[in-house]
């Protein structure tokens, strides 16, 4: 898939996002929801700091973000995000019914694509509805992915 120009914007503002993270002690993952060429919304990892919360993921945190008027427009809305979103943002995703999912880097650690076609009927009806692509952005997604998992291990949280 060809990243057009404001594809390629939206990835950087989420990169920005996602050492924004990393810099307040978190993990550096950053996402943006666009909405007509605009974006509408933005998030960043913050499950450790300030306080820990797991469910501070960086696509929770933009979609909570969305303003309730454009609510009804999220299946013309794109969600990009520098990683492969896990299974807690995947369903806040399709429950969210975005239209479009962009992530950066693979996510073979715990990226949720490996269950599509094993879901329950509601979520395969709506994952089959939303275009998916990922892989998008490895050049500048991938080294962050890296440091997820080097901030994942040295917190007890990699591979066991």
């Amino acid at each position: 898939m060809e990243l057009t120009a404001f594809d390629q914007h939206c990835f950087r503002r989420a990169v920005d996002l996602a050492e924004q993270a990393e810099g307040a002690g978190n993990l550096p993952i950053g996402a943006v929801i666009s909405l007509d060429g605009i974006i509408i919304a933005e998030g960043r990892n913050a499950i450790w700091r300030p306080e820990p919360d797991p469910n501070r993921h960086a696509e929770v945190e933009a979609l909570r973000a969305l303003p309730a008027h454009h609510r009804t427009s999220a299946r013309r809305m794109t969600l990009y995000t520098t990683l492969e979103p896990c299974l807690m943002c995947l369903g806040d995703i399709l429950l969210h019914r975005i239209g479009r999912v962009l992530y950066g880097a693979a996510d073979f650690y715990g990226g949720a694509s490996r269950v599509f076609g094993h879901m329950p009927a509601y979520f395969e009806q709506e994952v089959a509805r939303t275009q998916w692509f990922g892989p998008a952005d490895a050049q500048h997604c991938d080294p962050l992915f890296a440091r997820v998992m080097v901030l994942l291990e040295q917190n007890g949280e990699g591979w066991e």
